[in-house]
């Protein structure tokens, strides 16, 4: 049965801050229309290497990932946005009828996507607007029998699971996939403290504003009346558990009122959790696919800014 996202928006939000537990918000939610192109921008700033080091990466080995991926003709990514990265493998794959599927809950995302890969000629473009797992069934709903299916998982975004959820993640994944199909993991590498906190608390504050714009969805879709200049962005390292926090910050005692009956209270200082991005070293990710029913075949790093791409194998 399919949930009416708004409705679950609306569950989510309240499930979030209610009262008697740590206020987080799911970081899913960061994207809509103008958290994407925020989020876009953030991937050309300076202090953001990731995404320069995923497209390093995916440009010296797309060869070598289609080769391992048997050449597929059905590519799916999970979480595509604008799909730029991709292009160097879809150029690279050559078959005739190659069907790319972007899956991605943005629309315009999804339709930047479509725009911007449009020319490549021997490339079918099926946009998916859904969450990670409904969207890869559909994906595979579209193969032969005799397919491979090469899906890619780009930018970290699964540093933005905790470690339980990021096995559980990877086990549904493979529940889907069939045995031969190849994962590509990209991954953030634990690096110097100072680079990894500039990453995510840039000099212009567009990550500022990319975290603050959740409150603006908040306001507009579901009649809230937070006042956004009573909040602060602020990016926290935890290196114990090897993982960023972005977190809100309140300026001051304030009362929130969400779609008319629902009350929120915040103290002065108190914060809204509202992403982590964990941080891995190479060894972790053999692990990973060892405990979630793939192998690692190999794995390609890149050193300007360490960063990684591991090739999981479903068996």
């Amino acid at each position: 049965m399919n949930v009416d996202p708004t409705r679950q928006f609306a569950a989510d939000i309240r499930a979030g801050l209610a009262s008697g537990v740590r206020k987080s918000l799911p970081p899913t939610y960061f994207y809509d229309n103008l958290g994407s192109a925020l989020f876009d921008a953030i991937t050309l700033l300076p202090e953001y290497g990731l995404t320069r080091s995923d497209r390093r990466l995916l440009q010296l080995h797309a060869e070598d990932l289609i080769r391992l991926s048997g050449r597929p003709r059905l590519i799916a990514e999970l979480g595509s946005g604008s799909g730029s990265k991709t292009r160097f493998l879809l150029e690279t794959v050559g078959n005739r009828g190659t069907v790319y599927c972007p899956i991605d809950v943005s629309r315009s995302a999804l339709a930047k996507c479509e725009f911007e890969l449009k020319d490549l000629a021997n490339v079918e473009i099926r946009p998916i607007e859904d969450s990670y797992l409904p969207g890869l069934r559909r994906v595979t709903q579209l193969r032969q029998a005799e397919d491979c299916l090469l899906l890619l998982f780009l930018g970290s975004t699964i540093g933005n699971f905790s470690p339980e959820e990021c096995r559980k993640f990877c086990r549904g994944v493979r529940e889907i996939l069939k045995p031969g199909d190849v994962f590509l993991v990209s991954t953030d590498i634990e690096k110097e403290t100072t680079l990894t906190l500039a990453a995510y608390d840039d000099a212009l504050g567009v990550t500022a504003a990319f975290n603050r714009n959740l409150l603006v969805r908040i306001n507009r879709e579901l009649r809230a009346n937070f006042d956004i200049s009573k909040f602060r962005h602020a990016a926290v390292y935890d290196a114990n558990a090897r993982r960023i926090e972005m977190h809100l910050v309140s300026e001051t005692d304030q009362r929130v009122v969400i779609d008319g009956d629902f009350i929120v209270h915040f103290a002065a200082g108190e914060t809204i959790w509202t992403e982590s991005s964990y941080k891995f070293r190479t060894e972790d990710l053999v692990e990973l696919a060892d405990a979630t029913g793939f192998r690692c075949e190999t794995q390609w790093l890149d050193q300007t800014w360490r960063f990684a791409q591991s090739v999981f194998r479903a068996i």
